[in-house]
């Protein structure tokens, strides 16, 4: 082989071999010189080849072709010392290749490489073997192996040495090693903690890989509470807080907020740590310029918040820092600072109130736009958890919490879908709070949370639907949205009903009485009927229920009439802008459309303007004309219009049946009527089964009713008819009317709809003790209330009497 001629200045070519005594410029040949009996030879060979896979992993590949890795294997125990340091530095550097790995694994090497950890070989050797350990123990059956094989004796041994590779490279394989819990175990009886300290000595810059190497080891050793004990009576741990608290050195910082954190999952090392006073440490992390670092020391300080002392340590002193990191740019610090924020305002009104004086409300409420779903949920958890204070919620809400919770409802995400839904519980208490969340077109988005798969989204979503339906407003719009039959649906399944999927039923009903009338055929004595409440008849499953404006807007039809309810003076009711109240002293009342009222409104605005107006232009006038049909459009609301026979009924029956001394006596009257003596003279007064066309005898009913109801519909050009414009009325008019004027004055009673247009009421009162005895409290019974054939005839329930009047 001829030998190459290398021009002044020129770099060898990467693929080319230094020369050797025999020279070479080609790896086979020398692959094929590992063969030679010669120790100079083989000694040469390894040092050229070690330079020819420093040069990059395609050179170690094409050597593993070559077969020089089967070679070098049996080189690493040539019993001459250079041969055996050469060898074991190209395995070493060739190592790092995947595929080297592999065939290193299948020769069973590291046993091999463990025998030559020995104090009497050479630093070299040790340098690369532990290197080439190293790389191997990435893997799960290479770190078995040498565990098994003795060698993390003479790796923690190694923490000792001269060389800071060596210590490097030793501290590295250990790491991974312990990750391993049998390693992890061995390492802490082999009293591995001196040596990694000694190592954190170090003041020079470049060792800053070995200490955080060393720290990482020391993360996984500090879990056990025996290993922690003796590191703090060795003043290993006060020793460790203060390296961490000195360094400036980003990852150590890092990896020292991780060791804490692997430690203080344990109860007893939360106690040792806080001994320590490790929380000033954490804190001093939070304010480092190195988000990394604010992240680690974040999550450090959540888990030593499962201590109470370390949670009010944190609570007087590190709020305001985690509170300045909710503005943080970094998405991940958000998250981190808001987790500690939810274990330290847990159970803790003072850190709550804390957060609070620390300015912290608004930026909670901006991190409910975070892009990380942990950072919403979590934010959402310390609002609520601040709300337990009467004073912090009313803060919260103020600043528009329910307007901003409208967003994580729409979320993909069950965990901020769940705790948003409980927010909503929480705020949801308060009036104007449900009025923002429907105005923010909140309620649409918990409706559709009840569809939810997920038990603990379903089960808050039905709980804010419950405190949500409080009142009537929003508990109409919540059965638009169809709130109603979803629940009706999860109430029929045995896995998907809840705790509150029931209480969210009734509570939606029982503030939307028209619809459960309707759809129930029930109200209770506590379901008292106001104003605005209408009877549009039994409506079918899964058919959409219409508002009684809607109703009132429909063209007259041959249907059954839509009863309604509103005994509210005319004063009292709110008018559109420019419309003037109309006084009917016949009580003859009309159904106002919109689209009149509007007109009305034009018409009066027109006529009043003054001569300064009628001087100006044509198209001035045109265009304030225009204006102010826009303004009467967007204030128009459509109300319904007062019944005032029905106020008068309330009114007499307030005069004359309320001072009745028994309830009995007050429910048989306003069935029936009562006799009014006054100065000028004894009179009946007739109430409700009189004023609906008095008795009917029993073989003689008849549908009278029905041509008196469709002459009221004609007259009124539509199918919505006031209760007081009825004067022949059936069961379900009286029972109706009993019920409406018995809740104004504060008779008990349910009102029950049957089939066949039937309908009755239902009282419970208390029989008269039995002869002879006094002094016996018997329960209250239930009665129907008679108002067709015998009007204040009272019925037992139960009774053939009873299934009668229900039923025949």
């Amino acid at each position: 082989m001829g030998k190459k001629v290398k021009k002044e200045g020129e770099s060898p070519p990467k693929d080319v071999l230094d020369p050797l005594l025999i020279e070479s410029k080609t790896a086979a040949t020398v692959v094929l010189m590992l063969s030679s009996p010669e120790e100079e030879v083989l000694a040469k060979a390894c040092d050229s080849l070690y330079k020819f896979a420093s040069k990059g992993d395609e050179n170690k590949a094409t050597l593993l072709g070559l077969g020089a890795v089967e070679q070098l294997y049996k080189l690493i125990s040539h019993e001459d010392p250079t041969v055996r340091r050469n060898a074991i530095m190209v395995f070493g550097i060739m190592a790092s290749n995947y595929d080297v790995k592999k065939l290193l694994r299948e020769l069973d090497v590291t046993n091999s490489l463990i025998s030559h950890l020995v104090p009497e070989e050479d630093v070299v050797i040790h340098e690369f073997a532990t290197l080439c350990l190293a790389y191997m123990a990435v893997e799960y059956t290479t770190k078995v192996q040498i565990f098994e094989q003795g060698g993390l004796e003479p790796l923690i041994r190694l923490l000792g040495s001269p060389d800071p590779d060596v210590q490097k490279n030793s501290v590295e394989c250990i790491y991974l090693l312990v990750q391993d819990f049998q390693s992890r175990a061995a390492v802490r009886e082999l009293n591995i903690i001196p040596p990694l300290l000694e190592l954190l000595k170090s003041e020079y810059p470049e060792f800053s890989d070995l200490h955080v190497e060393a720290l990482a080891v020391l993360g996984n050793c500090l879990e056990d509470v025996h290993t922690l004990q003796l590191i703090q009576q060795s003043g290993g741990l006060r020793k460790l807080l203060s390296f961490v608290g000195d360094s400036t050195i980003p990852d150590i910082q890092k990896n020292a907020a991780k060791a804490i954190t692997k430690a203080a999952y344990d109860s007893e090392n939360r106690n040792i740590l806080n001994e320590e006073e490790v929380e000033k440490c954490l804190i001093n992390l939070l304010e480092t310029d190195n988000d990394g670092v604010k992240v680690a020391a974040s999550q450090a300080i959540s888990a030593m918040c499962a201590n109470s002392a370390s949670k009010r340590a944190f609570g007087l002193q590190g709020i305001p820092q985690l509170v300045q990191l909710l503005s943080s740019d970094n998405e991940e610090v958000k998250e981190a600072a808001v987790t500690v924020l939810v274990n330290l305002t847990a159970a803790s009104p003072s850190n709550a109130s804390a957060v609070a004086e620390a300015e912290g409300i608004e930026p909670l409420l901006n991190t409910l736009y975070a892009q990380r779903d942990g950072a919403i949920a979590n934010a959402a958890t310390v609002l609520t958890n601040l709300a337990m204070q009467e004073p912090l919620r009313v803060n919260i809400q103020s600043h528009g919490i329910m307007s901003v919770l409208a967003e994580p409802l729409r979320s993909t995400n069950n965990q901020v879908q769940s705790k948003a839904a409980f927010a909503v519980t929480v705020f949801g208490c308060d009036a104007d709070a449900r009025t923002e969340l429907r105005k923010a077109g909140g309620l649409g988005p918990l409706v559709e949370l009840l569809h939810s798969k997920n038990e603990e989204v379903r089960r808050n979503a039905c709980w804010a639907v419950m405190i949500c339906a409080s009142d009537e407003l929003t508990a109409v719009e919540l059965c638009r949205l169809g709130a109603l039959d979803i629940l009706e649906e999860i109430n029929l399944s045995i896995s998907r009903k809840n705790n509150f999927s029931k209480a969210a039923l009734e509570k939606l009903l029982d503030n939307n009485l028209s619809q459960k009338y309707s759809q129930m055929g029930y109200l209770s004595s506590n379901n008292i009927i106001t104003d605005g409440f209408y009877d549009c008849g039994q409506i079918k499953r899964g058919m959409k229920f219409s508002s009684l404006e809607e109703l009132s807007m429909q063209a007259l039809t041959d249907r059954r009439a839509i009863i309604f309810i509103n005994a509210k003076p005319q004063e009292e009711q709110a008018s559109p802008p420019g419309e003037e109240k109309a006084h009917d002293s016949s009580h003859e009342q009309t159904i106002l459309s919109p689209s009149i009222s509007r007109k009305s409104s034009r018409e009066k605005t027109r006529k009043g303007k003054g001569k300064k107006e009628e001087e100006k232009s044509k198209e001035v006038i045109q265009i304030l004309s225009a204006v102010q049909d826009e303004i009467n459009l967007q204030n128009t609301q459509w109300l319904p219009p007062p019944d005032l026979i029905l106020l008068d009924y309330i009114n007499d029956a307030s005069k004359t049946i309320l001072p009745l001394t028994t309830t009995r006596e007050q429910v048989v009257a306003l069935a029936q009527g009562i006799i009014d003596a006054t100065d000028s003279g004894i009179h009946w007064n007739r109430f409700v089964a009189d004023k609906m066309g008095g008795p009917i005898e029993r073989d003689k009913l008849n549908f009278s009713w029905e041509l008196h109801i469709s002459e009221i519909e004609f007259e009124l050009k539509c199918n919505v008819v006031p209760i007081g414009k009825v004067k022949k009325g059936t069961f379900y008019h009286r029972a109706l009317l009993f019920k409406a004027i018995a809740d104004r004055i504060g008779i008990g009673c349910s009102l029950v709809r049957g089939k066949y247009n039937r309908a009755w009421n239902e009282v419970k009162l208390v029989d008269d003790s039995p002869q002879g005895i006094t002094g016996l409290l018997l329960p209250p019974r239930e009665y129907i209330v008679d108002l067709m054939f015998e009007p204040g005839r009272l019925i037992k329930e139960g009774s053939v009497e009873a299934d009668q009047y229900k039923h025949i």
